[in-house]
This record gives structure tokens, sequence and C-alpha cells, in this order.
């Protein structure tokens, strides 16, 4: 690990980008925080109910394994695993992603409130020849002391003009669901359920996934932007409202997100929007549902947490949100995956009773969900980390994408209202892949 001079993580991933290899990016531009890694010198997949279990037992077992050199006390300095969970817990019939992957990167850029850092990590085997991995570390320590970034030959996306785009399922299809979602919240089957679309995307030219993450981190400041690429040609990217948690010594910090309205063109239909959602009986219910799920999961690991008084909003620049902060004294030995396979899926993209509502996901919705709203992100060997949710997302794979979005359902749900709320975040998808 070493400090290095100005840096930006995802212009470095853009320079050095290889469709082939593992990559992993997340950002927070509002905090000053991003972070990235690629071509992975260990990398593992899991899959299952244990799958969580597995990924910190083998976490354990590198870091067993590991020499730790370097300036320790800067940002994102030593080994960080980065992380990447599908929504269910077993493979689907599209399987780009597998149901766990963790991998250790051979690099790893870094930048957190006006100070950046790199991070190289070497595999040393019995047979190994040290001099000449002596001479690449200290070759990727002076590329990093002064990164040059060449000029872009792409200077903007594709474009959308002759692209077909198709609605997974039909037209129809997602208005279909809801009403059968609420036929079976009616039948008492489950309280809530979460129900995405997705829309297919086909372009004239292969699309750029780092350049497309771009244009979202900008347009949404306030939100996570993230990607993470499978080593196969194909990337998962977006720009999400949703921290799952994040855990900084021992604290835990996560939120609950539920509940929407959309943004008004002018002030005073923004105001009215707002005061809607406020007090809207409906959004209320929903929220505080996903309020008490977190509560209670977090509660039988011995965690007590502490919960904003009423909920807030969250405003992005198409959509706003009902927002409760959570957190909490972590006891013991708890590790941050041990959380992470509390909560996820949490009900604001699952549902309520989870156990009732996840399996009836599959059966309602007409595609494999994979990364989208699953969990990706971070955690390093002390085991603090940031994990979010994968929504307001897209899988870029070559000259196709397909988007997703989705909205919770309850009783009191309206089909076509709940259509148009998915078309406002479907929109922001589209205009960075136009």
């Amino acid at each position: 690990t070493l400090e290095v001079k100005h840096i930006d993580p995802l212009a470095v991933l853009e320079s050095i980008f290889e469709p082939n290899e593992l990559h992993f990016y997340l950002e927070h531009p509002a905090a000053e925080e991003s972070v990235a890694g690629a071509e992975a010198i260990i990398e593992k997949s899991f899959a299952g109910p244990q799958r969580f279990r597995k990924v910190r037992e083998f976490s354990q077992s590198v870091l067993e394994h590991t020499i730790i050199v370097g300036e320790m006390d800067i940002p994102f300095g030593g080994p960080h695993f980065f992380i990447g969970f599908t929504f269910f817990d077993d493979a689907e019939r599209e399987d780009f992603f597998h149901p766990a992957t963790i991998f250790l990167p051979r690099w790893q850029v870094s930048h957190r409130e006006g100070i950046y850092g790199a991070v190289a990590n070497i595999l040393i085997e019995p047979h190994s020849e040290l001099e000449p991995m002596a001479d690449k570390i200290m070759s990727a320590h002076a590329k990093f002391s002064a990164f040059d970034y060449e000029e872009s030959a792409i200077s903007k996306p594709p474009g959308l003009q002759e692209a077909r785009i198709t609605e997974v399922g039909g037209q129809g299809g997602f208005e279909k669901a809801v009403r059968t979602g609420l036929e079976r919240i009616a039948a008492g089957k489950y309280q809530k359920i979460v129900l995405a679309r997705a829309v297919d995307i086909e372009s004239g030219s292969p699309f750029d996934p780092l350049i497309s993450l771009n244009l979202l981190r900008n347009k949404f400041h306030d939100c996570h932007a993230f990607s993470m690429a499978n080593g196969l040609e194909q990337s998962f990217i977006g720009a999400t409202p949703e921290r799952l948690l994040r855990v900084r010594g021992k604290k835990l910090f996560t939120e609950a997100i539920a509940g929407s309205a959309p943004r008004g063109q002018t002030a005073r239909d923004d105001a009215r929007f707002a005061r809607e959602l406020i007090g809207s009986e409906k959004d209320l219910r929903e929220h505080n549902i996903v309020v008490d799920s977190i509560q209670r999961r977090l509660r039988l690991l011995g965690i007590e947490p502490e919960i904003s008084e009423r909920p807030h909003l969250l405003q992005l620049s198409n959509v706003q949100h009902l927002r409760s902060l959570i957190n909490a004294e972590i006891p013991g030995k708890i590790h941050i995956l041990d959380i992470l396979a509390s909560l996820h899926p949490t009900p604001a993209v699952g549902g309520t009773p989870r156990e009732a509502a996840i399996p009836d996901i599959r059966k309602i919705e007409s595609f494999d969900r994979g990364l989208y709203a699953g969990a990706i992100g971070w955690f390093d060997y002390r085991g603090d980390g940031e994990i979010v949710v994968a929504i307001r997302s897209a899988l870029i794979d070559g000259r196709r994408a397909r988007i997703y979005a989705g909205n919770g359902i309850i009783s009191g749900s309206d089909p076509e209202r709940e259509k148009q709320e998915t078309d406002l975040k479907l929109q922001a998808l589209l205009e960075v892949l136009s």
C-alpha cells in the first residue's frame, strides 16, 4: 500500500479496462469516496444458503497466509476483498454471475476525502521467483505514483436512435404481475412483495459500461455508482440510492428506503409530491415494514439498533423516497458478512414475510434477476466494509443491455401507478445508454 498523488479510480479502471478480467468499482460522489480493483489474483465462487458463511471462511483462510506491508494508516490501505451476491442463493438460467463471488485484485486504487492510495497484491507460491515479482511491484509503484491518462478514443455511448427496445414479458406484463401480487396479498400469503421490470436494449454498436457508468455517477451524485465485471465480457453497472450496510470499526450504519414519489418540474409541484409522500398512509406503511424487518433481524444477531425518530426525504434527480437511518454498535466477533446474511434481501427489494414472498418472485416475474437487487461491495482485512443493494442497474453484454427497476407492492398499490414509478427509474438508465 502507498499513498499517491491525485488519482481517479474510475478513470484508471477505464484506462486499463479489459472485458475478460474481473473488476469492481464503487463510489459515493457526495462522500468523496471511491475504490476500484481488477485482475484477480485469487477468486472463488459459491452457491446455496451457506454462501455468505463460505465467503467469510474463504477470506479468513486467505488472510491467514497474507503478509501486509506499506502505508497502512491511509484510507483503503491493505487487502480488500470485492464481493457480489445475486438476489437468489442458487444459480438461474442466465447465470452471468455466480450466486456468490469473492476476489482479491492484483491492483486497487482509491480516494477518500482528498487522500489517494494504491494497493498491489501478488500471489507468492513455493516455486515463485521473487526478484521478478519485486520488479513488477516497483513498476506498479512507479505507474500509480504518477498515473498517465491517455486520451479516450470514445467520447460518448453508441446511442439508441436505431436500437431495438423490448419489454421483457411483453407490454402489460408488469401490470399483470402486480395484480397477481395483490391477489396473493389479499389472500394473506404475505404483506409485501417487490416486483421488477426488465427492458432489453439491442444497439448497433457495443456499449461501453464504464462510459455509461461515468454518466450515471455525474447524474446521480447522491447515489452509489457501481460496476462489477465477471471476466466473461459482461458487466453489471448502476447508481443505487440504497446502502445495505457499512461497518467502520465496531459501528454499523444501515438504512431503510421504501415509499416513493416523482419529482416536480417546479418547486411547488416538487413540494406537493413531497408532502403527499410524507403523509401517504400506504407509503408510510410500506416504509415501516422495511424498518421493522431490519430492526428484528439485527436483534436476532444481538445488535440493538438506533433508528431515526421519523423518516425523512431522500430526493434524487428523478424520484424521491422515504428514508430512515439505522445505526448500531456491533458486539463481539460479528463479521460484516454475518450481518449481510441476516439482512439480505431486505423487504425493500424482496418482501415480507421473506420466506413467503421470495419464492413467489420467481413465479411471478418473467426473467432471471441475477445481480439485480443483489448485494455488491467490499470488506477489508480489519472487517470494515461497505455493501450496497444493486438496484437502478443494467447488465451490459456487448451490443445488448438489460435494465431493471422495481417497486414494492402492498395492499392499496395500483398497477398503473406502479408502472409509472418504474418508468421514472428506467428512464434514468435509458438516458445514459443513449
